[in-house]
């Protein structure tokens, strides 16, 4: 079931007015959904970095340093797990008091649940409460994540003309390295000036306070959109609200499952060029973290122009098609890219390199690929699972099986892992077309 668009009701960046005269500014929307995404990645990265750099040390002294950090990848994991139960939470929060509620409790839980992660306390301290302290601000966080779906996107994507969509579907997706960019820059500039022991007795805490007022800006930055007469009734207009988790999924969740494994390559793609090869860095090179995490920045200004250049390429030769493309870029990426992580400082440069420019391209349109299935009424909530389902399928536990699998049977086994990705995303496109023929 393929649903037909309303004419756009905008074009460029000077805004239009509907026939109720109600102003809808594309510009402002872009805005508040790149801050909104830029925020929740830059909590997602500054929990993943200290995964690899501060709770081995902190929270899991008792083991080995590959089982420390294989253990807090498994806590790690856990936000993705809790997301789903997150977005049934807080769409019943929407649909009861408004967007407006929704994202307020949603980011102050997400800054909350990620301030708080600085003042948690040592194993040595604590003994394992030092371990389910941990284990549950992760889960907060990631309740709170599924609570940050502010409906921004989808109003961009279903005013967005017909031979632009991609250059729109492309914009939300910067959010990601973004984050990067300044979650990769926070933890090198203190774990590079400072001193070992001053880096773990206080330098590591900052990324977190900083995350906090990110999303206390990020707050206001979309309430004053989502909040706000003229894109309240731009929402009701395009019918862009909750609706009931259990019911979208009793009635499409052939979709939601096939919208979830379509940008599988994408989503194990973005922790095979982000967490997983810092952790390999760290443990198994002599090459410097510091260095590496710089090489991540630089990584993600490569990511975030291929991202750009994602939308032009939509837009010529069509989203699925690109997706396609990409996926088999993917696949032969997996066959030789990992062992250059084991080539010294030129192998991974060339990994990271290129990896986000692959990333950045297919990233840039994977979410929403297959959500002009739903029909208007259900985008909304069915969009709002297909990405808690594909972060989990694709990309919640891709540190720890990728690290698990490099460690025992080498990097060529982490290729393996990203090769099932891009044959999933391959699969699922392809029954796509078929189900979208069938209806």
């Amino acid at each position: 079931m393929s649903e037909t668009v309303a004419s756009p009701q905008f074009s460029g960046s000077s805004g239009a007015t509907d026939a109720q005269g109600h102003a809808l500014n594309p510009s402002e929307i872009a805005i508040g959904v790149v801050i909104g995404r830029t925020s929740e990645f830059f909590d997602f990265f500054v929990f993943a970095i200290a995964s690899v750099l501060v709770f081995p040390a902190r929270v899991f002294p008792f083991v080995d340093p590959v089982t420390g950090v294989l253990y807090s990848f498994a806590i790690f994991a856990l936000a993705f797990i809790a997301r789903p139960f997150g977005t049934w939470l807080f769409m019943t929060i929407d649909r009861l008091y408004g967007k407006a509620t929704k994202l307020t409790i949603a980011l102050f839980l997400l800054g909350t649940s990620t301030v708080l992660v600085a003042f948690l306390p040592d194993y040595q301290d604590v003994g394992a409460l030092a371990i389910w302290l941990l284990a549950l601000l992760r889960i907060g966080q990631g309740v709170a994540l599924g609570g940050t779906w502010d409906g921004l996107a989808s109003l961009l994507a279903m005013n967005a003309p017909e031979n632009q969509r991609g250059w729109w579907a492309m914009i939300p997706q910067l959010g990601a390295p973004f984050g990067l960019i300044v979650a990769a820059g926070l933890f090198a500039f203190f774990h590079g000036f400072l001193p070992a022991e001053e880096f773990y007795a206080w330098g590591w805490q900052f990324p977190f306070f900083v995350a906090f007022a990110i999303n206390v800006v990020a707050l206001f930055a979309r309430l004053r959109i989502v909040a706000t007469p003229e894109y309240v009734h731009q929402f009701e207009r395009r019918e862009i609200q909750a609706t009931r988790v259990r019911k979208t999924f009793r009635r499409y969740g052939r979709f939601i499952i096939v919208g979830a494994f379509a940008p599988l390559a994408s989503f194990a793609m973005f922790h095979m060029v982000t967490v997983f090869p810092l952790s390999w860095v760290d443990l198994f090179t002599d090459e410097s973290v510091t260095w590496f995490l710089i090489i991540e920045a630089v990584g993600a200004v490569i990511g975030a122009i291929a991202i750009v250049a994602s939308g032009f390429l939509a837009d010529k030769y069509g989203r699925r098609n690109l997706l396609g493309i990409c996926a088999l870029l993917i696949a032969v990426f997996s066959g030789f890219a990992p062992s250059l992580l084991s080539q010294g400082a030129a192998g991974e440069l060339i990994y990271m390199v290129f990896g986000f420019m692959l990333l950045g391209v297919s990233f840039g349109q994977c979410s929403g690929v297959v959500a002009s299935n739903f029909p208007r009424h259900y985008r909304y909530t069915g969009s709002a699972l297909v990405s808690d389902l594909a972060w989990l399928f694709g990309a919640g536990f891709a540190p720890f099986i990728a690290l698990y699998l490099s460690y025992h049977l080498g990097l060529v086994a982490a290729g393996l892992y990203l090769l099932s990705g891009a044959i999933c995303t391959m699969l699922a496109l392809r029954y796509n077309d078929m189900l979208e023929y069938r209806e």
